[in-house]
């Protein structure tokens, strides 16, 4: 198979899809790599790397979407690249489809197939692909968080850990899974006082017994979110529905009662965001301020710190890349239930319950 990677075009996007390892073992399975020229310098990869790993550099994205019948990506296509799919093409890379209606009509028209990351399952319901960068983004949330509340930043000029004599800021994690959890860790670790919310009780009880004591573990109800948004500093929102739009828990009139110069990280604005004032933002201009709070809705938090997150994703995807290019997408689907999952569209249809249900007017499978 002719595997393309092209070089992301997403604003402040420095990741790539294949490190020279990944060219490496594709082109010792017999396949031929394609790479764009210039993909993997925002990670620290120069294109002779690939070169002496057996890939073939190509100087424009066009040929590479013109040739190759496997695409591997970071990001969800932009407008531009969408242009490019082919029929039959798989295209495997993270889509977030939930978010973006006109993003899966576009999947949709052009009828490739639509490998996503996010939705490829392991038998235990864990998601192998969106852990790693859900662990980047968890851990940069409160990096972020505590840059957007210094006084400059138009926040509250609250030092996160306080300082002796001075009590620390108070921080909500809206979601006890794998974003939630890194999130909670290092701020714990700053010294903030920290409130972690989850509807999973025995998430709870597992969270509650390996973190620290500045981290309290509470069930989340609307009451309960109504009560420490108001008191909370900072928000991190952190829920997930595996493929689906994330479920909206703070409303318009919860973000007028948090205090001034508040901050909140929606760091699941890739489906949707889970706060009703949440809009993707980028890299470039990554905060807007909603009734004196100020949100940061960074929709590739990962893309700023390429060099870390493209090892950590690569060493992810390219076993399942490996599958893909060898198997072709009948049969990779074929390998498992959560395989199957990780197709969400094909022939023009979806092919993801998850997705499906987003958009019950777009056509799917039966």
């Amino acid at each position: 198979m002719i595997v393309g990677v092209p070089k992301e075009v997403k604003s402040d996007e420095y990741r790539v899809a294949l490190r020279p390892v990944g060219a490496q073992l594709l082109t010792n399975d017999g396949h031929e790599v394609l790479i764009q020229e210039g993909a993997g310098k925002g990670s620290g990869i120069e294109d002779e790397a690939y070169i002496n790993a057996g890939a073939k550099i190509i100087p424009n994205a066009d040929d590479i979407w013109k040739n190759a019948e496997l695409i591997i990506k970071v990001k969800e296509p932009q407008l531009e690249e969408t242009k490019k799919i082919r029929q039959n093409q798989i295209v495997f890379t993270y889509f977030h489809f939930a978010a973006s209606q006109s993003l899966t009509q576009a999947c949709l028209d052009s009828k490739c197939i639509a490998v996503a990351y996010e939705t490829l399952t392991y038998p235990s319901g864990q998601l192998p692909l969106l852990t790693p960068m859900s662990e980047v983004a968890g851990r940069m949330s409160i990096q972020e968080g505590a840059k957007y509340l210094e006084k400059p930043m138009m926040g509250r000029g609250i030092l996160l850990a306080g300082v002796p004599g001075v009590e620390p800021a108070n921080v909500l994690v809206l979601g006890g899974g794998i974003v939630g959890m890194n999130a909670a860790r290092i701020a714990a670790g700053l010294g903030a006082n920290i409130v972690i919310m989850d509807i999973n009780l025995d998430r709870l009880r597992y969270l509650d017994t390996i973190m620290p004591a500045n981290v309290t573990t509470i069930y989340s109800d609307p009451h309960a979110v109504d009560h420490y948004t108001q008191k909370a500093d900072l928000v991190i929102g952190a829920v997930l529905i595996p493929g689906g739009r994330a479920p909206q828990l703070v409303n318009a009139k919860q973000i007028k009662q948090m205090p001034p110069g508040a901050v909140i990280v929606d760091v699941c604005i890739d489906q949707g965001g889970c706060i009703e004032t949440s809009k993707p933002t980028t890299h470039q201009e990554p905060t807007y301020i909603v009734d004196d709070v100020v949100h940061y809705c960074v929709t590739n938090m990962p893309g700023a710190v390429g060099r870390t997150s493209t090892h950590a994703l690569c060493n992810a995807t390219l076993p399942y890349a490996r599958q893909l290019a060898s198997l072709g997408a009948d049969q990779f689907a074929a390998q498992s239930s959560g395989h199957a999952a990780a197709v969400n569209t094909k022939d023009g249809q979806i092919t993801n319950a998850a997705v499906a249900d987003a958009f019950p007017d777009l056509p799917a499978q039966s």
